[in-house]
C-alpha cells in the first residue's frame, strides 16, 4: 500500500480523498488547522466518527507553518492539495490569495523538498458566483508555479462539488446539483460548470496523487468521465 497527505483533509473534498485513502488500505495523514473534523456536525448522525476516520493520522497544524507537518512527508508517494476558501475573513489573516495561491505553491515546495514524486492540486474550473476573481487568479497562480517544480502534478480543475457535508451548499441546492449531475444528457451540456460529486473528484484526486504518469490538466470532462479504480480491485 502506499503512503498518501492531503492537506486541507478535514475539509469537505479533502475528507473525502481521506475517506477513500482508508477504506483502500493505504496510510493516510491529514495536515489541517482543525485536526480531526466533527463529523457529527456536518454529516448525518449516521456518519458521525466512522469507522475509516481512525485509520486516519490527523494532524493539527497549518499548511504556512511546515516545520510542524513536514516530518509527516517522510516515504510519502503522493500530496493531495484540496486547501481553498471562497470567502475573505481579513481580521484572521485569511484571504483569497493566500489561501487558494500561497498555501498549494507552498505545500508543492514542501513535497518537492521532501522527494515526493507527485502532488495533486484541486483548482477550479471558474470563479464561484459572488466571489472575488482573485480566487481563480490566485488558484492558476499557483497551478503554473507548480508545474516548475521537480515532480509530477496533476491539477484538477472541478466546476461546482456536491455531496453531503458541503458547507457552502444548502440541502436545497445540494439536491439541485445532484440531479443536475446525474442526468448525464443535460449535465454534458454544462460544460466547465457542470456539478460533479465529491465522490469522483476526491477519487480522481487520490489517484492522480498516486501516479506520476498521471500528471497534466483534468477539466470537468476529464474528471468526470475518469476511470476509476473499484475499492475492492486495490491490491
Amino acid at each position: 500500500m502506499s503512503r498518501i497527505l492531503v492537506t486541507g483533509g478535514s475539509g469537505f473534498i479533502g475528507r473525502e480523498v481521506c475517506r477513500l485513502a482508508a477504506e483502500r488500505g493505504h496510510e493516510v495523514v491529514s495536515v489541517a488547522r482543525s485536526g480531526r473534523p466533527d463529523f457529527g456536525n456536518s454529516w448525518s448522525d449516521s456518519k458521525a466518527n466512522p469507522e475509516w476516520a481512525d485509520r486516519v493520522e490527523w494532524v493539527s497544524a497549518s499548511v504556512f507553518e511546515p516545520r510542524r507537518w513536514r516530518e509527516h512527508l517522510e516515504n510519502c508517494d503522493g500530496v493531495v492539495h484540496s486547501i481553498g476558501i471562497i470567502e475573505d475573513s481579513p481580521k484572521e489573516g485569511v484571504v483569497l490569495e493566500r489561501l487558494n495561491g500561497d498555501a498549494a505553491i507552498l505545500a508543492g515546495l514542501e513535497a518537492e523538498r521532501a522527494g515526493v514524486p507527485s502532488f495533486s492540486f484541486v483548482s477550479a474550473s471558474r470563479t464561484p458566483p459572488g466571489t472575488r476573481e482573485a480566487y481563480l487568479t490566485a488558484k492558476r497562480r499557483a497551478e503554473r508555479e507548480l508545474i516548475e517544480l521537480d515532480l509530477s502534478v496533476a491539477r484538477l480543475r472541478p466546476g461546482p462539488v456536491y455531496g453531503e457535508g458541503n458547507p457552502h451548499f444548502s440541502g436545497l441546492t445540494n439536491r439541485l446539483f445532484r440531479e443536475l449531475g446525474e442526468r448525464e444528457r443535460v449535465a454534458r451540456r454544462l460544460g466547465e460548470i457542470r456539478p460533479l460529486p465529491v465522490e469522483q473528484v476526491a477519487a480522481v484526486a487520490l489517484e492522480t496523487a498516486l501516479d506520476p504518469e498521471r500528471e497534466g490538466m483534468y477539466d470537468v470532462p476529464a474528471i468526470s468521465g475518469a476511470r476509476l479504480i473499484p475499492v475492492e480491485a486495490e491490491p
